[in-house]
């Protein structure tokens, strides 16, 4: 099984999933192979939750990282979990597209996207000035 992908399962036991008991686990990779995960931490108030995606690259950023490879996604259910949009644009800040988004089918399968692929034409900062 792919290393990432291994360590996205093994955040999701971290999750708080009270709500919706979907745990999802992420684990991403530096180009200097340092590798931050993050599992989601849901709150009463839907809007307030965290993401796993966000709670890995914060931990990274907050670090001093900003250079990213690859990341892993997985859910309990295994059933090929992509980022969301939110996660994708914030992705989106701090990678470019050619960062390779590996989602958890299960079974040892997994599909790899870039984040191009998930994320066309994304908002960016000199869409901004």
């Amino acid at each position: 099984m792919d290393e990432l992908v291994e360590q996205a399962r093994e955040v999701q036991e971290q999750a708080h999933v009270p709500y919706s008991d979907y745990p999802v686990g992420a684990a991403l990779r530096t180009v200097d192979g340092t590798v931050f995960v993050g599992c989601n931490i849901e709150n009463a108030n839907y809007s307030n939750s965290l993401h796993a995606e966000e709670v890995a690259i914060a931990e990274a950023i907050k670090q001093g990282h900003r250079e990213f490879e690859r990341l892993a996604v997985s859910s309990a259910r295994r059933d090929g979990v992509t980022p969301c949009g939110m996660c994708r644009q914030t992705l989106a800040e701090f990678c470019d597209e050619a960062l390779e988004v590996v989602c958890d089918e299960g079974d040892g399968e997994a599909t790899t996207y870039t984040l191009g692929e998930l994320l066309p034409n994304t908002i960016t900062e000199e869409m901004l000035e």
